[in-house]
C-alpha cells in the first residue's frame, strides 16, 4: 500500500477486519492512508503481533538480531507497521532471559505487548520519537523494574530510549520500520552489555527488504546488501 501523510486528520474507515471489502471495523481520525483513499487502523495491522510469544519462548539464542528476523519472517509483521513497537522489544528480551538475565520471560512479554501496542504508528515522524526506540527503553525498563519513582532505572531506561533515537535520528528519513528495527536493536546489544554486563551477541545486518520498501534509501541505508558488501572488501 502506498501510504500518503498529512498535517491534518482524515476521518476515515477501516475495512480490513474479517477482511471483509464490505464490512467497516471502525471509523477513525488518521493522518495516514492509501493514495487511493484505503486506511488499516492499528489494531488490524498489528493482528497476529501475540504471535511474538510462540515464536520468543521457543529459540535459546542470545542474538536479538536473529530472534528479530525470525519475528520479521512471520505471517502478522508487514514491511512497515506498528507491530515493530513490540517485536523489537520482544528480541532482546528473549536473548537476555537465555544469557542469564532473570526475568520472568512470559510476563515480561505480556507487559511489553500491552505497552508497545499503545505506541501508534507514526510516532516516529509525527511524534519525533520512533517506536522502535521507544520499544528499546520498554524493554530496559522491564528489565530493570523501572517506575517513574526510580533512580537509576528510570535512568537506564530513558538513557536506552535516547541512545536509539540519536541512532535513528542521524540517519534520517523517510521512515523505514526494518532499518530502525536494526539499528534500535543494535543499540540495545551495546548499552545492555555496557550498562549491565549481560552478553548477548549480535551479527552483521544485511537486509533483504529494500524490494518492499517504496521509500528505500538505497546507498544511505547502513544495511544495504551494496554497502554491507563494500565494508569486507579486500
Amino acid at each position: 500500500m502506498n501510504a500518503c501523510f498529512a498535517k491534518r486528520h482524515w476521518s476515515i474507515l477501516c475495512r480490513m477486519n474479517g477482511w471483509s471489502a464490505r464490512a467497516v471495523h471502525k471509523k477513525a481520525m488518521s493522518k495516514t492512508r492509501c493514495v487511493n483513499g484505503h486506511y488499516v487502523c492499528d489494531e488490524c495491522h498489528s493482528k497476529g503481533v501475540e504471535t511474538i510469544l510462540s515464536i520468543c519462548l521457543a529459540p535459546t539464542s542470545i542474538n536479538p538480531v536473529m530472534i528479530l528476523e525470525s519475528l520479521m519472517d512471520a505471517p502478522f509483521c508487514h514491511m512497515h507497521g506498528p507491530e515493530h513497537h513490540a517485536l523489537v522489544g520482544a528480541s532482546p528480551l528473549t536473548a537476555y532471559a537465555n544469557s542469564g538475565g532473570e526475568i520472568n520471560l512470559w510476563d515480561a512479554f505480556l507487559e511489553l505487548l500491552s505497552r508497545g501496542n499503545q505506541v501508534p504508528g507514526g510516532a516516529c515522524g509525527f511524534w519525533g520519537a520512533c517506536g522502535t526506540a521507544i520499544s528499546t527503553g520498554m524493554f530496559m525498563s522491564i528489565i530493570t523494574g523501572s517506575t517513574p519513582l526510580a533512580e537509576k532505572a528510570f535512568g537506564l531506561a530513558n538513557q536506552m530510549t535516547s541512545r536509539a533515537l540519536a541512532a535513528i535520528g542521524e540517519i534520517g528519513g523517510p521512515r523505514c520500520c526494518k532499518r530502525d528495527s536494526y539499528i534500535s536493536i543494535r543499540e540495545v546489544v551495546s548499552f545492555v552489555s555496557e550498562k549491565i554486563g549481560s552478553q548477548m551477541k549480535s551479527s552483521e545486518v544485511i537486509c533483504d527488504h529494500s524490494s518492499q520498501n517504496n521509500q528505500w534509501l538505497g546507498g544511505r541505508c547502513p544495511f544495504s546488501r551494496s554497502i554491507t558488501a563494500e565494508l569486507f572488501l579486500p
